[in-house]
């Protein structure tokens, strides 16, 4: 089983499941879609309704969808929130956020840059001594693991597909330990040479803001995100494989031996390898309150803001950013992020004016596969019409 790294964007056309100062002659933000624009204002609704009548299904269990903006907006819930009782699904559940966990990461390295705790521009090596092995001879600047061009190759972790990664899902993989993997792999390219996206550029970012602060990464990231946004739900669960609160349950098809097929309740699950990098439990009305914030600069302040919209120049087939990845839809500039973890698919993104927004979280049924899903994808082509 092949696991999802940035296909829920790309089969979807959406933004995709990461610079320095527009000034900066190494790297530059992507073109502007020209004024006007054959999007119709408001999202299309008959359309988002046909998307979730798939649901519950043989790709998805349950969908939660939040179109907004200054053109419209939508709501909507379908499917179930567990398939033993049938009951409809919670339209306000929590859920695993993935790999969105990035973009509270991102804000946060760049409240500290703000802060002058830390310089984007300085090699992570001075923060982290001793962490790096002398194979790394070459300074990687803390802006290189914001947009995945450190060239530190992928950690350890627990297993190498569904069944051996399911049968240790209760067990802990520090990120200390799944660092300390990936150091002692050596570098994969030089810094700035290759855009790589990988959680280990963000497991070593968590590493940073618990050494520059003093704190644990979940305090800080609540302290300067989460607080400032609102989202009085979300939250990062460590060791605990459970989502507390209102939840629907998460299923992984999984082929018996004779072809047919089972789900798999893949509900409770430690994330701790995945840190920083992907462990975040969330709401899509909190992951619409981070998108807001965030864009209208209440979280980030002007320039380091500038980071998460703007890509490597020496590289111009870098579609990442810190924390954002950008997609071209219909000739508009979508800037957002997806994330997936078994049985939760998520995106949250939207156009930097915030004149259309998008947040969904669906239960699918292979959230881990590089193949299409036909929710996702019928989502997404009706909320960025």
């Amino acid at each position: 089983m092949r696991a999802r790294t940035s296909s829920v964007l790309a089969a979807s056309l959406v933004l995709a499941l990461s610079a320095g100062p527009l000034a900066a002659p190494a790297f530059a933000a992507p073109a502007v879609a020209a004024a006007g624009t054959s999007r119709p204002a408001g999202p299309n609704g008959e359309a988002l309704r046909a998307a979730l009548a798939m649901v519950p299904g043989e790709h998805a269990t349950a969908a939660l969808v939040r179109v907004g903006g200054s053109d419209g907006g939508w709501r909507g819930s379908a499917g179930v929130r567990d398939l033993a009782s049938g009951r409809p699904a919670y339209p306000h559940a929590l859920f695993r956020a993935g790999s969105i966990t990035k973009v509270v990461t991102a804000a946060t390295v760049l409240r500290l840059a703000a802060q002058d705790r830390l310089d984007l521009d300085a090699p992570v090596q001075r923060y982290l001594p001793g962490l790096f092995t002398p194979a790394f001879d070459e300074p990687i600047s803390v802006r290189r693991l914001l947009n995945h061009t450190s060239g530190i190759q992928a950690g350890d972790g627990l297993g190498d597909d569904f069944a051996e990664l399911y049968a240790h899902r209760f067990d802990t993989l520090t990120p200390q330990e799944v660092a300390a993997s990936a150091i002692a792999r050596g570098p994969e390219f030089g810094p700035g040479e290759r855009q790589h996206y990988l959680n280990i550029n963000y497991t070593i970012l968590g590493l940073l803001i618990e050494k520059v602060t003093g704190r644990s990464y979940a305090a800080e990231a609540t302290r300067l995100v989460l607080r400032p946004a609102g989202m009085r739900h979300t939250y990062f669960p460590g060791t605990d494989p459970a989502v507390r609160g209102p939840h629907n349950r998460g299923y992984q098809t999984v082929e018996r031996p004779d072809g047919t097929t089972e789900l798999f309740d893949v509900t409770q699950w430690n994330q701790a390898d995945r840190w920083a990098a992907g462990d975040m439990i969330s709401t899509a009305a909190d992951l619409e309150r981070l998108l807001t914030s965030l864009f209208r600069g209440r979280i980030v302040p002007e320039p380091q803001l500038e980071e998460m919209f703007t890509t490597p120049a020496n590289l111009p087939d870098a579609t990442r950013s810190a924390g954002l990845e950008y997609k071209e839809v219909g000739g508009e500039i979508f800037w957002g992020k997806s994330g997936s973890r078994y049985g939760y698919s998520a995106l949250v993104g939207g156009t930097r004016d915030l004149s259309r927004t998008l947040v969904y979280s669906v239960n699918a049924t292979d959230a881990k596969s590089a193949e299409p899903n036909p929710v996702l994808d019928r989502i997404t082509a009706a909320a960025l019409r």
